[in-house]
């Protein structure tokens, strides 16, 4: 396969055409080699303009939403973020490429492993994963410049918002389990100001300020 050429075509088509002005995101998603995350066997399916299974009924995200939710995060490359729901490690190692340091939590083991194990084999050196309740943040490393939830969320995890520092920016999916708002928080000079940028659907936010696993 011309992963390359694959790459470069879900960028043009799939970001670009669609709205993703940001350079320093679409020249990270040309290279950033997205086969190498997603489920053995789906290979092919990689760079298609949708989520796929990971396992654990999990997923990888479509390509626009992950461009997307990076776009809204605004990266020039100083920040520390911390990413809650490290699934496949694809959006990690997005992240990895644009800021500082990034500190991701992944509630499934399997995938924090699997996801630990690409990324290292890819050379990213400046990423932290743990397993555990990333609705509930990671405090020992508090404030950070930016954060990122790639589940959906009942409301904005009250933890995750006394996390993120003053300026600051969380992208959120808020909303009921079938359906939520992409959720842009901007924190400045002690204002918080909110705003909505678009429907999505994404696998639900299981924790202690999220869904609760029988739900």
């Amino acid at each position: 396969m011309d992963w390359e050429s694959l790459r470069n075509e879900m960028v043009e088509t799939q970001l670009v055409r669609r709205g993703i002005t940001d350079e320093g995101v679409l020249e990270t998603m040309r290279e950033v080699p997205r086969h190498l995350f997603v489920a053995p066997g789906m290979e092919s399916r990689a760079y298609g303009d949708h989520a796929l299974p990971i396992g654990e009924g999990q997923t990888i995200s479509q390509p626009f939403m992950v461009a997307l939710m990076t776009q809204a995060l605004e990266l020039t490359g100083s920040e520390r973020v911390l990413e809650i729901g490290t699934g496949s490690g694809y959006q990690t190692a997005i992240l990895s490429k644009l800021a500082e340091q990034v500190f991701s939590i992944e509630r499934v083991e399997s995938l924090t492993a699997r996801a630990r194990a690409v990324l290292e084999d890819l050379g990213a050196s400046n990423i932290a994963i743990r397993s555990g309740d990333g609705t509930i943040g990671w405090k020992e490393f508090e404030p950070y410049d930016r954060i990122i939830v790639t589940a959906g969320a009942p409301e904005v995890p009250p933890s995750l918002e006394e996390q993120l520092g003053d300026p600051g920016i969380m992208v959120v999916p808020v909303g009921s389990q079938g359906l939520q708002q992409l959720r842009i928080i901007v924190k400045s000079e002690g204002e918080v100001s909110v705003r909505d940028a678009g429907g999505c659907v994404f696998v639900p936010l299981v924790g202690r300020e999220g869904w609760s696993k029988e739900t």
